[in-house]
């Protein structure tokens, strides 16, 4: 199959690196220093698993790559902005677009650009940072993909890519139903990142000391999603926490760690969408609201 991968960092090097070293044809869309080190030296991934691809395509142009059989859309959302319009040159007839961030508002905004049809929302589950351009670290995690239709079917597009995937050795997972799996794994992250980014803490202050306010934050989101006809389970925060329990003491997430560190975040795509979503649908969001607003203001700085 073709490939286009729309970054090539943590997420999209990894992936794309598995599919061309099974042999797809995959073309990174890239640029600055990524795409110079892409021609130069290729893709590597170290660490869990290690794994070298020399020879890859790198473009700074879509219209250089052309419609392709799908587009894995791999950019933190804070960076969505910058990409959306190269999407229709990658986009044929049939082309699909799997959506790859953190967060529930990305399937809609690409749908926006592409049409809904397009659109495949997937959920990987992976730990991967950048080493430098061009080589990314897998830290852990199974490197799965989990991705269905939005209504939930598996089409024929679906089973195909699927296909591709598992032959890449990628570990596929069939999700019973996408939506809540896409909430489900919303409320895992975001919460934590919220608090974490507020208390300037890690996850085992966040668990403990603030874990009144955890549940508080997790129950708006699982609110927000229900209302909006996710069928969450209804221990779905009971849940939550009980997953937190389980995660090193240590750990923060990648949103906590760009708005400590003062760089470019996904606290729109991940807390602010939840704030406008909750307007949208008469869904009180208090904690959201407030902790948004001090978080916006610090990353303004």
């Amino acid at each position: 199959m073709r490939f286009a991968v729309i970054g090539a960092g943590g997420l999209g090097g990894y992936f794309g690196a598995k599919l061309a070293a099974a042999g797809h044809d995959v073309v990174f869309l890239a640029r600055g220093a990524t795409l110079a080190a892409l021609r130069d030296h290729g893709v590597r991934v170290t660490g869990v698993e290690e794994l070298h691809v020399a020879a890859v395509r790198a473009e700074q142009d879509a219209a250089a790559i052309g419609p392709v059989d799908a587009v894995l859309l791999t950019v933190k959302t804070n960076h969505l902005d910058g990409v959306l319009g190269a999407l229709p040159a990658l986009v044929g007839p049939d082309t699909a677009v799997l959506t790859m961030q953190n967060g529930v508002g990305t399937p809609e905004v690409v749908a926006g650009v592409v049409g809904a049809g397009h659109v495949l929302p997937c959920i990987v589950r992976i730990f991967t940072k950048i080493v430098e351009p061009g080589v990314i670290e897998h830290m852990g995690g199974p490197g799965s993909v989990s991705f269905a239709e939005p209504d939930g079917s598996v089409s024929a597009r679906v089973g195909a890519l699927r296909a591709a995937f598992a032959q890449a050795g990628v570990p596929v997972e069939a999700p019973q139903d996408i939506q809540v799996e896409l909430w489900s794994k919303a409320i895992y992250v975001a919460p934590l990142g919220l608090l974490g980014a507020a208390a300037d803490a890690p996850l085992g202050v966040v668990r403990t000391r603030l874990r009144d306010e955890l549940a508080a934050v997790v129950a708006e989101q699982v609110a927000v999603a229900r209302a909006r006809g996710v069928a969450l389970p209804a221990d779905a925060v009971d849940r939550m926490l009980a997953f937190t329990d389980g995660m090193p003491a240590e750990s923060t997430t990648s949103m906590q760690r760009d708005l400590t560190e003062g760089r470019p975040n996904e606290l729109d795509g991940q807390i602010g969408v939840i704030v406008r979503l909750g307007k949208e649908l008469g869904v009180p969001t208090p904690r959201h609201d407030v902790l948004y607003a001090v978080l916006a203001c610090r990353s303004a700085r």
